[in-house]
């Protein structure tokens, strides 16, 4: 059976952020083409559910949906009441938020990360949300270890982003967590946005989009990509920017968010792990085309950001091998 994620529709809802874990989950398929989640949206009541937008949906299920969920998905609300505004979830909230079986896998986009709080599935744990709204998160929610600054957290069996689009990336973090790189990449080639932006990269970039009369990082970003398996050094790339390398590195962290070597070391990774899945390399050949040189730096890089070494990634997402539900 495809993993079940159910979407809390709360009123004020953003249409947008509601959407967004209907066409990442809804994507996500396998070999053979059969879904991998289904996904479906409930609300405190069936019936209308007005937006923050000039429309309303109407939305077929009530909180009992709650109860087969494997996942349960709260986007952002701005009529959130007592739980923005005291920090307490209303009694129709809580009564829906008990049908959720203990074990469910948890999720907030943006200021959804509120209710998780407000129910105290956060009490202790690190969490991030907007960052327009940490400061009063923080105040509201002492217990919770807030991050203002990272796209999403995952923290196991509860996960939070940041804002908006920050949603995207944690719902294809969770498919490349549950069923490898090679189906969250096909999920972000048909969604048509990035594979990969990793949890810790910055909420706020200064300067997402460089102004027209200054020279851009873009360019050395993709020959690094296609000479991802040389050692490359950071004048390397600031060399085919046409800048210094602190030049480059100041305007690379404006652009991206991370460092030049943080971001080298996100792709080398994310390379690894295509290879990984999707070819019979050894594991010293899938080390060396993905730039970390030796096994033991692939396996040095891979367990600090997966938590796995190379070997136990591949007996786990390798083509044709089976892959658990969390």
């Amino acid at each position: 059976m495809p993993h079940r994620v159910v979407v809390l529709a709360l009123t004020g809802l953003l249409p947008f952020e509601l959407g967004i874990p209907h066409r990442i989950f809804g994507r996500a398929k396998d070999a053979e083409g059969r879904p991998l989640y289904e996904t479906v949206t409930c609300a405190l009541e069936a019936g209308p559910v007005r937006t923050d937008a000039d429309f309303s949906i109407d939305v077929a299920h009530g909180p009992g949906a709650l109860a087969t969920a494997d996942t349960v998905v709260v986007p952002a609300s701005y009529e959130l009441g007592p739980v923005h505004e005291e920090g307490r979830l209303t009694g129709e909230l809580a009564a829906a938020l008990a049908h959720i079986r203990p074990g469910t896998r948890l999720v907030s986009i943006c200021t959804g990360a509120y209710v998780l709080a407000a129910a105290g599935y956060l009490d202790g744990r690190p969490a991030t949300t907007h960052w327009a709204s940490a400061d009063h998160f923080q105040r509201m929610f002492p217990a919770v270890d807030v991050d203002p600054d990272v796209l999403f957290i995952d923290d196991g069996d509860v996960l939070t982003s940041a804002g908006v689009a920050a949603g995207v990336d944690l719902c294809l973090h969770i498919v490349r967590r549950d069923h490898g790189a090679a189906v969250a990449n096909d999920v972000a080639r048909r969604t048509v946005v990035p594979p990969h932006r990793d949890g810790g990269q910055a909420q706020y970039i200064r300067r997402p989009v460089p102004e027209p009369e200054l020279t851009t990082t873009a360019g050395a970003r993709a020959w690094a990509l296609a000479h991802l398996h040389e050692p490359l050094q950071l004048r390397d790339l600031a060399g085919q920017g046409a800048m210094s390398v602190r030049t480059f590195t100041r305007r690379f962290r404006e652009e991206v968010g991370v460092s030049p070597g943080q971001w080298l070391t996100q792709q080398r990774v994310e390379r690894a792990r295509h290879l990984l899945e999707s070819t019979g390399l050894s594991i010293d050949q899938v080390a060396r085309r993905a730039g970390f040189g030796t096994a033991q730096s692939m396996r040095q890089h891979l367990q600090a950001a997966l938590g796995v070494p190379p070997s136990v990634y591949r007996r786990t997402f390798r083509p044709g091998s089976p892959v658990g539900h969390r």
